[in-house]
């Protein structure tokens, strides 16, 4: 006998059905397939370096793949020896000193996302979102239990949320701050002054930092990105250091992530991880290795190319007529007010929201960017730079055409 109720949403659970997909991934599946097509999109959406993972790191790989140790199951917190050297890949970059035993590996940045959230939070609590966010928090908030609280900024302050918003937004059911600089998807850098007050906000205040630093090398112009955690050392025993090898080694199909914390709670994420995924695949852990043993020679480069593309890419938006983009500092997006390009004349066309927008520009200028709507605030596009210079160029003249 069947079920009395057999509607397409009661055969999910209401806490996966209420999951977006990625909206980031989605354009880039969309994009790639009409690149597929034969059709010559250009895409401004995907958050991954266009470089090659650098040989060395490539090679550590290839002799890992020949090594029996790592063809077998391995400690679900990382291999002894990656946790060391993050430990000390933390101290050389950020000052800030860890124990391997506070360490914990993932597959990727995102599923330490996810595990932070899910060892920090009970029902109903309170996470202090900076918005414009990635798209991946709201979504580990929301299967935590958690409470997303935004905080909204704009172009008018860089992005860049002060005390007085955080603290306007704390209520006594706040338990943790989520802090991500340099941003995505704005690009936004807090000065160490802001890094420092916020950071003695939230420890004054006994709240729970989630510090995403997947982009720490990545700052342009003379901007520097000091760690939360070492600008308000008392904050260490209440805070979770996101971070991995993705954006600086131009490692992201590797997956190799990894969470600082105090022990307590690493040991806790460890105990979900076991069960969830248990280790990391040894093979890119190796690699991850290779990298994080490293110098930082690779993202020099990169960083060097990234800062160019960005200084292009801003000039470019701003010549466009009802368009503007602060400058970005960090990370490789910029994210512009396009609000003036709606209800206007577009080819023939018109669109009423930038979900519209981003929709029009695909199909008309063969662009592929991700609507603000995807980060907390729509009359925005995130655009990243992390393309070559000719398809850069290529792309937003074709917007400019389109924009007339």
């Amino acid at each position: 006998m069947g079920h009395l109720d057999d509607s397409p949403m009661s055969r999910i659970s209401a806490r996966v059905a209420a999951i977006t997909e990625s909206a980031t991934l989605a354009v880039d599946a969309q994009a790639k397939a009409l690149q597929a097509a034969g059709r010559p999109v250009i895409l401004y959406g995907v958050g991954e370096p266009d470089f090659a993972t650098p040989d060395y790191i490539v090679e550590a790989a290839l002799r890992a793949c020949g090594n029996p140790r790592f063809h077998r199951y391995s400690p679900t917190g990382g291999l002894p020896e990656l946790r060391e050297a993050i430990a000390a890949k933390t101290l050389r970059d950020s000052g800030y000193r860890v124990e391997p035993s506070q360490i914990l590996v993932t597959n990727g940045g995102k599923q330490a996302v996810y595990e932070a959230f899910a060892t920090l939070l009970d029902p109903g609590d309170e996470v202090i979102v900076v918005s414009p966010y990635w798209t991946t928090y709201p979504e580990a908030i929301k299967l935590a239990g958690g409470v997303q609280i935004d905080v909204v900024t704009d172009e008018a302050s860089g992005y860049l949320a002060t005390v007085e918003q955080l603290e306007a937004a704390r209520t006594s059911r706040t338990k943790a701050l989520l802090f991500v600089s340099p941003s995505n998807p704005t690009g936004a850098v807090y000065p160490p002054e802001q890094v420092a007050a916020i950071g003695q906000w939230a420890a004054d205040n006994d709240l729970w930092v989630v510090t995403d630093e997947i982009y720490e090398h990545l700052t342009y112009g003379g901007a520097t990105a000091p760690s939360i955690v070492t600008r308000v050392p008392e904050l260490a025993d209440r805070s979770i250091v996101l971070n991995g090898v993705a954006k600086t080694y131009a490692m992201t199909g590797w997956r190799v992530g990894w969470m600082i914390g105090p022990k307590d709670v690493i040991k806790a994420a460890t105990n979900l991880q076991s069960h969830a995924t248990s280790n990391v695949a040894n093979v890119a852990q190796a690699a991850a290795l290779a990298a994080v043993s490293g110098d930082l020679s690779a993202v020099v480069q990169m960083r060097t190319a990234f800062d160019r593309r960005r200084q292009i890419m801003v000039r470019m938006l701003n010549d466009i007529p009802g368009v503007v983009c602060p400058e970005p500092h960090g990370a490789f997006y910029a994210y512009p007010n396009v609000k003036g390009l709606l209800d206007r004349d577009l080819g023939g066309h018109r669109a009423t929201s930038t979900a519209e927008l981003a929709r029009l520009l695909l199909k008309e200028a063969e662009i592929a960017v991700v609507p603000g709507e995807a980060f907390g605030t729509p009359g925005y596009f995130r655009f990243s730079y992390a393309l070559s210079d000719e398809d850069l160029v290529e792309g937003l003249g074709r917007l400019a055409k389109l924009a007339g």
